[in-house]
């Protein structure tokens, strides 16, 4: 399933986000633009990133995040993706940027890696596991191609300790965003942080970034917020696009189903909005988790 929804909406999230499919907390004054690159340079840092590791980016999309942190760390990255569109359109993007040599892609579903133990010197995923039908399977994989004594560190789609699983309205705003993301069960912080501890790793730190934002990571799709930095996610821009993909549709220019598409992801904006507004979901639970360097440690 989320194989053939990457390839309808891949060209939408690029048209929207550019080359990184994530959100980001944002300082005030500050464009969307500049706070993803900030965003992706604060999961760096966090991993302590040298010069010439080997790190592996898990979910890498068309590894927007992959050539920035790559650049800005020096190091050369390996992006996971199960979808061959994306992949292509990272390779272009590789080589336009001139990292075609240091970084690349590999096929393959991240509950079934295709890598030898012990690996890579990081890895990161970036709001990427969220679609993993099972949290443990999925950071064990992790841990597994990761060398011991070595951190995972991951931006994650979570509910949290305000969602009522009780509450009409709250499960009908976690539906929309499962729906228009196509994930399966989102999972609560507390989940996700006991998934971690299950598959061996030690939590270094954890924190919902969302909470201490100054400005709220879901403003752009926020309809009583213009912005001309992110006209593409606005209320405002959201109209202009599902119009124009309309004509675009109807003139054969635009492939058959994009106004399908257009529509789940309006639905999926309305979902995060609300789950953001209403503070049960968070799109930026972070984590740094330390694989030990024996199993008795």
């Amino acid at each position: 399933m989320v194989n053939k929804y990457y390839d309808l909406v891949t060209s939408f999230y690029e048209y929207g986000w550019g080359e990184s499919f994530h959100f980001a907390p944002r300082w005030k004054g500050e464009s969307l633009r500049e706070s993803i690159k900030r965003h992706e340079h604060f999961l760096a840092l966090q991993l302590g990133l040298k010069a010439g590791q080997k790190v592996l980016d898990v979910g890498c999309g068309i590894g927007g995040p992959l050539r920035e942190i790559a650049r800005f760390s020096s190091t050369s990255v390996t992006g996971l993706n199960n979808n061959e569109y994306q992949i292509s359109r990272g390779k272009v993007l590789n080589r336009v940027a001139g990292l075609d040599q240091t970084c690349d892609f590999v096929k393959a579903d991240f509950m079934k890696m295709p890598f030898p133990d012990n690996s890579f010197d990081a890895v990161y995923a970036i709001e990427a596991t969220c679609h993993a039908p099972d949290a443990v399977g999925c950071y064990k994989e992790i841990y597994r191609v990761l060398k011991p004594g070595q951190c995972f560190a991951a931006y994650e789609w979570c509910m949290t300790d305000a969602y009522d699983p009780n509450n009409e309205e709250h499960q009908q705003i976690k539906a929309e965003i499962e729906l228009g993301n196509g994930l399966p069960d989102i999972r609560l912080t507390s989940q996700c942080l006991d998934a971690i501890k299950k598959a061996g790793f030690e939590v270094v730190w954890e924190k919902d970034l969302a909470v201490d934002s100054p400005v709220p990571w879901y403003l752009p799709m926020d309809a009583s917020h213009f912005s001309l930095s992110s006209f593409r996610l606005s209320a405002v821009g959201r109209f202009f696009t599902k119009n124009m993909v309309a004509a675009l549709e109807k003139i054969g220019i635009a492939p058959k189903g994009s106004q399908r598409v257009q529509a789940f992801l309006e639905k999926a904006a309305e979902g995060l909005l609300a789950g953001g507004k209403k503070e049960i979901f968070t799109a930026m639970y972070f984590f740094v988790a330390r694989k030990p360097l024996s199993e008795s440690e």
